[in-house]
């Protein structure tokens, strides 16, 4: 079979949301109103911490699909000073957080045992200000969440190859800037990161055979595999590959900004951006690249996101390994497209329905643990009941 990016249909209820006039849709889906109606409509579980889980009623995949997202809109009702990513939420938050991410994969794993047969994948996104609200392609709402997939490889190997000029398929490999530019440094700069679990995945085994994805991307084997999600260490090291990318994104544009810029203050790893980037000729001789077709190219410049951009997972390769990667969210992809799956979402309420009796079993089963495990209380809607 030929490997190759792939593309499927995922039939959807029409959601019946009214924006209010005058407003464009990504506006309102940052209101308080619309994760009123995100809780009560599709919502599984809150917790005091602000941390809900719901049902994705736009989902990526009727098999398994759901989010956990940091509602901070009743707290924080500027949608720009907001938490957007995991570096910028209270620790007992993140506790809380890491614990829901392992039972949920847990599960998941449980349900689909065999990878040859399902996709199984977890992750979030950075959804910062880097772009005006109103602009295509800004994530519709502005609060750190995480998405829980799982595709059934059979409809991926059964559904059509998808474009492979499709630019959200295009963020990684030979299309990335840092993968064109600066390749070994960026490889260089994360090996000197202290990770003792996660282990460098540099044999291509971290890629899917059917898709061929991700391309590009560095990536790291989690080993001790689920067991290891188990520990405080695993999401100590799961922070450091994402502190480690904001520190590399971050020095990289100061610089493109501003020729021979200072060590950025907010920096998690200072001495080793010192080390390994500002003094490191390829690294700056990219910078320059870039700040040079920026003063003459507005369209280049306007595109460019300057703040840390990046959508982090969890996912299970082909042999069974869990595998940590990170990307340069420079396109704004789809999470899913990371690993090669378009996904087409279309309304048929009668095609959703057929699905939904057993997305709905899996997803409430998945809340019982979380309730049982402490970690909130059920939520009644008119699909579902609290319990």
């Amino acid at each position: 079979m030929q490997s190759g990016p792939r593309e499927i249909i995922n039939p959807f209820r029409p959601i019946p949301l009214d924006v209010p006039e005058g407003m464009k849709p990504n506006e309102f889906f940052n209101s308080t109103e619309n994760l009123n109606d995100l809780t009560y409509n599709n919502g599984l579980l809150r917790n005091p911490e602000d941390l809900l889980l719901y049902r994705k009623a736009l989902g990526h995949s009727n098999e398994f699909d759901c989010s956990i997202i940091y509602n901070t809109s009743k707290t924080i009702l500027n949608p720009l000073g907001r938490p957007v990513r995991r570096t910028q939420v209270p620790d007992n938050v993140k506790h809380v957080w890491n614990r829901m991410n392992q039972i949920i994969i847990e599960y998941m794993l449980e349900q689909y045992p065999d990878p040859a047969e399902a996709l199984v994948l977890a992750g979030e996104a950075s959804l910062d200000a880097t772009w005006p609200l109103t602009s295509p392609g800004v994530p519709s709402i502005r609060m750190l969440h995480n998405h829980f997939i799982v595709f059934d490889k059979q409809q991926l190997r059964a559904a059509p190859l998808a474009d492979s000029n499709n630019p959200n398929l295009t963020d990684g490999g030979q299309h990335s800037l840092f993968q064109a530019h600066m390749r070994e440094v960026y490889r260089a700069f994360f090996d000197r990161l202290d990770l003792q679990i996660l282990r460098p995945c540099n044999d291509g085994t971290c890629r899917i055979e059917l898709t061929g994805y991700p391309q590009g991307l560095p990536a790291w084997e989690i080993t001790g595999g689920a067991e290891s999600l188990k520990e405080v260490r695993f999401w100590k090291e799961y922070d450091i590959i994402l502190q480690g990318f904001i520190d590399f994104y971050r020095t990289f544009f100061t610089q493109v900004s501003t020729r021979n810029a200072p060590l950025p203050r907010e920096s998690y790893f200072p001495e080793l951006v010192e080390e390994k980037l500002l003094f490191n000729n390829d690294f700056l001789k990219a910078a320059k690249m870039v700040r040079e077709r920026c003063i003459v190219d507005p369209a280049y410049a306007n595109g460019l996101r300057w703040q840390p951009a990046f959508k982090q997972l969890i996912y299970r390769n082909d042999h069974g390994k869990l595998i940590v990667t990170i990307s340069q969210n420079s396109i704004g992809n789809a999470i899913t497209e990371l690993l090669g799956v378009v996904v087409k979402r279309t309304p048929d309420a009668a095609a959703y329905e057929q699905s939904e009796p057993a997305l709905l079993n899996k997803l409430l089963e998945v809340r019982r643990r979380l309730v049982e495990a402490d970690l909130g209380e059920g939520i009644a809607t008119a699909h579902w009941g609290a319990e």
